[in-house]
């Protein structure tokens, strides 16, 4: 079944409820009056309402409403925030440098409005030891907890403890302040062609790309 509204001579009814081009209430009128005022005003008779009795109608220009329609739900899809999972695995008796690597991923993505899955991976007799990972897990709750919070507890899973932080700033909110970044950056480069190019020369790196890069090695990693 067609989701398109019936308009003009698809509408098949004695009578309807009429609605003016502004919005106002013009009453219930006779099938060929409201056409006949549609062509005066030179706009269609579009059926808003087809399970009213009468069925309401209203006077419109439906080729505009239907671009300014499509132009709304692009814009929405646009700017629809997709909840996206990253993972982090760590090892029970992970030393400090990978720690805080590994951190710094994890701060990455919660900075970036992601949830992230961090699973502690048991290996022989590390398995009879939970508390190490579970200790791990609440450590790393702790330092990110101003970014994140404990979206579920650490559990255990067979050979591995997973728990799941959940970011305290949404997607969208994340994505704008992105994109503000962003054009500042691209103003001050503008403004300021020889510092962009001196910090080039000095070996300064690019944020964006860091966390690009960063990105793959942090959700393929298997070990700490």
């Amino acid at each position: 079944m067609s989701a398109e509204p019936r308009i003009n001579d698809r509408i098949r009814v004695p009578e309807v409820r009429l609605v003016g081009p502004s919005g106002e209430q013009v009453g219930i009128v006779p099938l060929a009056k409201a056409l006949e005022l549609a062509q005066e005003y030179d706009l269609d008779l579009v059926e808003v309402a087809a399970n009213a009795r009468p069925p309401v109608c209203k006077l419109m220009d439906y080729g505009k409403f239907k671009y300014e329609s499509a132009m709304k739900a692009r814009e929405a899809r646009k700017n629809q925030a997709h909840t996206v999972i990253k993972e982090m695995k760590l090892r029970p008796k992970i030393d400090p440098h990978d720690y805080d690597t590994k951190k710094g991923h994890v701060v990455r993505f919660l900075k970036q409005g992601d949830k992230v899955k961090i699973t502690i991976m048991f290996r022989g007799r590390e398995q009879s030891r939970p508390e190490l990972g579970y200790r791990l897990l609440q450590r790393l709750a702790e330092d990110v907890q101003d970014l994140g919070f404990v979206e579920s507890n650490p559990k255990q899973d067979g050979r591995n403890m997973i728990m799941v932080l959940g970011p305290h700033k949404k997607k969208t909110e994340a994505m704008a302040e992105a994109r503000q970044a962003q054009e500042a950056r691209k103003a001050e480069a503008k403004a300021n062609p020889g510092k962009s190019q001196n910090a080039a020369e000095s070996g300064d790196v690019d944020v964006d790309h860091v966390v690009e890069d960063a990105e793959a090695p942090a959700e393929a990693s298997a070990d700490a």
